[in-house]
């Protein structure tokens, strides 16, 4: 029974990662049906673990399931862009103000060993540990803000829109300029200075709303100026 399950779980950590690559890559453009039969057929099995990617992919913000029609690629206008943005600079700003009143010195240290890690994975290149490590700063300090119902909103809301913050990450040079900007952060935290933390973050936030766009091929188009601007900035 237990093998059965391990085996159902790394066939839908599969189709999870087949999907959100394809659309990623622009292989799998907004708007576009995304067919359980030949999921079915390429991984030789049933539909059901299929139905359940498509359930974890639409909260992530891949993927939205019509009813009688499919599951396809989800297309985000500048509006969802800017909006979310917007809400995320607020939540995560007033986070990082509680947070700076309550993080311990070992807290300091793990975040210190998180930004490590990231910078060692932004010089090897690897986008897709590099995001997950990514979450886990952000996470953190989050939950030192001591604050669930605060922690609960973004988490929900960072969830639903995964696909732009990953695309964001994704921009030439994006990576290295994160860990730099985190360092600020955590400097910030450590001099205790609340001001300085919600407003580096929330900065941040709000640039990333007005610059990353949702274009045909479903990957954000920067104007090179804009371009220039965001790979200073923890999108």
């Amino acid at each position: 029974m237990k093998k059965t399950m391990e085996k159902h779980l790394t066939l839908r950590e599969k189709i999870l990662e087949t999907i959100r690559d394809a659309i990623m890559t622009g292989a799998l453009k907004p708007g576009e049906k995304v067919a359980e039969p030949d999921l079915a057929e390429r991984f030789g099995i049933s539909r059901t673990p299929i139905r359940e990617a498509f359930r974890q992919l639409e909260s992530e913000g891949y993927l939205t399931v019509i009813p009688r029609k499919g599951a396809v690629v989800t297309s985000f206008s500048p509006r969802d862009v800017e909006e979310f943005y917007a809400i995320k600079s607020i939540l995560e700003g007033y986070a990082a103000r509680r947070a700076c009143e309550k993080l311990s010195g070992k807290d300091l240290d793990k975040l210190n060993a998180i930004n490590d890690k990231l910078r060692h994975l932004a010089d090897g290149g690897d986008i897709k540990h590099f995001f997950r490590v990514h979450a886990d700063f952000h996470d953190l300090f989050l939950k030192a803000a001591d604050n669930e119902k605060l922690n609960e909103l973004v988490s929900n809301l960072v969830r639903k829109f995964q696909r732009l913050r990953f695309a964001s990450l994704s921009l030439p040079g994006r990576m290295h300029i994160s860990v730099q900007e985190h360092d600020k952060i955590i400097e910030a935290f450590r001099a205790r200075n609340a001001d300085l933390a919600e407003s580096l973050v929330r900065k941040n936030a709000e640039y990333g709303g007005r610059v990353l766009m949702e274009e045909g091929e479903g990957r954000p188009v920067l104007k090179p100026a804009d371009r220039a601007v965001a790979l200073q900035l923890d999108l």
